[in-house]
């Protein structure tokens, strides 16, 4: 087969899964709760009123995990670690036991050649600090910059890079914006305090893993998207410069300028964050690298009801519209506002209803949404955007969040019931994929 998308001689390839959407193991080795598991001892909170506890039982087939990735041919592989796994508490003492998976895995990915890209924070803050305040308090963010640290300690020159957080996006607006997510609260103005909260500790983060003078690169991954209008209308443009103002910028700026944008400061009114003396100069610090993950554009119509978006190209199984193009102008639109350090695409991929029919899983809308994914994203790199890796979502089935097991993201399927980790074609089409740009790389 032949691939029209071409990358630099360096590129990365890889996937991309969290730990409580994959490990299980919940309660063992002196592993402590997470707000994820709190939630879902609610049933209403999943939709198939599941739970992680067991999830893939990544914690126990890790070694499957990686050799799987190793016959996809990878170069790298972007996990997060559980915070409460090595920290029961979120403070005090260490979990050792916790440590220890880790390091096992690590060596794991060592043995086969694949860069590991840890992520700090994906969502399953020990529930011991959301008991005494969670991301509403300021104390949370010292206890997350305590907790990079002895990451970075550890770790720090054992992995090429390290993400203080994943989508805070997500963590303040779904998390404490609507109760989507753990913890389940619903209050705005928590949310953007929420949303500080986040990027402090971001900066807090950085400025303790600085201080271990690790090897691995450092920086944070974002979830952005483009914000179109439906129509030229006063209002649809209005509302599109206000949805990127509050989600795009409202996270680049602090980071890259040193500001909130201005535009979402007016909309958030007394609902805007509170902002101690210094708190911005701790956000605006270098990062090595920006991480990007892209699903869909936001489509902004002011109409009652709301003009659709056109889904051109349809939709996933999570009904997001499938827009790759998108990808091409996000990345060309923050070249253009920001100086940015290289980027890192952590997060591209899409919920289909796959099943098994004769032995096979024939996933050829992921093979095809992929494929356009990385067409859109070639053309950025050459308009000059400096991206250095992609890493599909995900390598596996897994938990997806308050969807439970219904939502299948995964390249390989995984049946819950017998943990049989099974090839989607689209995880064939992939590795044959990375391996024809592996020739061109031994042959630049």
């Amino acid at each position: 087969m032949t691939y029209t998308s071409h990358f630099p001689a360096d590129f990365q390839w890889g996937v991309a899964t969290s730990a409580f959407q994959i490990e299980g193991a919940a309660y063992e080795d002196g592993k402590g709760p997470s707000i994820w598991d709190r939630f879902c001892e609610n049933p209403n909170n999943i939709k198939d009123q599941s739970n992680g506890l067991i999830a893939c039982d990544h914690y126990h087939r890790y070694q499957e995990d990686v050799d799987l990735m190793a016959s996809l041919k990878l170069d790298t592989y972007r996990f997060s670690m559980a915070w409460p796994r090595v920290q029961a508490l979120g403070k005090g003492a260490w979990n050792e036991a916790g440590f220890d998976f880790y390091d096992r895995l690590l060596d794991a990915l060592a043995k086969k050649n694949i860069a590991a890209h840890l992520t700090l924070y994906h969502w399953d803050l020990p529930q011991a600090l959301q008991d005494a305040g969670g991301w509403l308090s300021r104390d949370t963010t010292y206890r997350f910059a305590d907790y990079a640290q002895e990451v970075a300690r550890r770790f720090g020159n054992r992995v090429a890079s390290i993400a203080t957080h994943n989508e805070p996006w997500c963590t303040a607006n779904l998390g404490h914006g609507n109760a989507q997510f753990a913890p389940g609260i619903a209050d705005e103005k928590s949310a953007i305090q929420v949303s500080h909260h986040l990027l402090l500790s971001h900066g807090l983060a950085m400025s303790a893993m600085r201080a271990e003078h690790v090897s691995a690169d450092l920086g944070i991954v974002l979830n952005q998207w483009t914000a179109d209008a439906a129509t030229a209308s006063d209002a649809d443009r209005a509302m599109a410069e206000l949805e990127y103002a509050r989600s795009v910028q409202w996270f680049m700026d602090p980071i890259f300028k040193g500001r909130y944008p201005e535009l979402a400061l007016r909309a958030h009114g007394d609902k805007a964050p509170i902002v101690h003396a210094g708190d911005m100069e701790v956000i605006h610090q270098a990062i090595d690298f920006l991480g990007v993950n892209y699903y869909f554009r936001a489509w902004c119509s002011a109409a009652n009801p709301p003009i659709p978006a056109p889904a051109l190209q349809g939709v996933t199984d999570m009904g997001w519209e499938i827009y790759p193009q998108g990808l091409t102008e996000l990345l060309i639109a923050l070249q253009a506002e920001y100086k940015l350090p290289p980027i890192y695409i952590t997060e591209n991929g899409m919920a289909a209803a796959d099943q098994i029919v004769d032995g096979k899983v024939a996933d050829t809308a992921r093979i095809e949404y992929v494929r356009k994914h990385l067409d859109a994203l070639s053309q950025a790199i050459d308009a000059g955007v400096d991206v250095r890796g992609y890493f599909l979502w995900s390598l596996l089935d897994n938990f997806e969040w308050n969807s439970g097991y219904s939502k299948r993201f995964g390249i390989v399927h995984v049946d819950y019931a017998t943990q049989t980790r099974q090839l989607k074609d689209s995880a064939i089409w992939y590795r044959d994929f990375v391996t024809q740009q592996r020739a061109r790389r031994a042959r630049a």
